[in-house]
């Protein structure tokens, strides 16, 4: 059984993942309303995939026989400058991701819960991606300085991105 401790926070974090699913589909959104289509299939699928985050923690409060408790989400921004300001707010949202996954990760380890800590080695390493793929985006889009072929390339290549669903069996 989950403690009191893990158990609220690992609904926070379930909080966390569905705040970061709703700004990922309000970046879509921008970006669709900005006719950059590929670039908002992209974030459509990140949306998705924080939803596959969801529900991770989600099965795990439920298998631990915890209790999730679902609170509001609270509204993600709208409205952004750039492509380039929506993914460095991207990248500076996946660091604050990776704290948070960084303090659960510790409070298994002080409460030596060593099931919690195997579920987040599984979420340590998928924010190294995450971080590392926006990261990638964010220079790819200061090369470009405001070129529109750059850009339409891009979003081009955005929009091959296919959403990678864990194996059967992945934490």
């Amino acid at each position: 059984m989950l403690s009191k401790k893990m158990q609220d926070a690992l609904n926070a974090q379930i909080n966390a993942e569905y705040y970061s699913s709703y700004l990922y589909l309000s970046m879509a959104a921008y970006f669709e309303g900005s006719n950059l289509k590929g670039f908002g299939h992209w974030m459509r699928i990140q949306s998705q995939e924080e939803m596959i985050h969801v529900m991770k923690f989600f099965e795990y409060v439920l298998d631990r026989r915890g209790h999730v408790e679902l609170k509001a989400i609270a509204g993600p921004p709208t409205s952004w400058e750039s492509p380039l300001d929506v993914f460095e707010n991207v990248l500076q949202h996946e660091q604050h991701v990776t704290s948070l996954i960084n303090n659960l990760a510790d409070l298994a380890i002080a409460e030596k819960d060593h099931a919690t800590h195997g579920l987040l080695e599984w979420f340590l390493n998928e924010q190294v991606e995450e971080e590392s793929v926006a990261d990638q985006i964010v220079s790819e889009l200061k090369l470009l300085k405001g070129s529109s072929d750059g850009l339409y390339m891009l979003d081009k290549e955005l929009a091959a991105r296919v959403l990678a669903t864990p194996a059967a069996g992945a934490a």
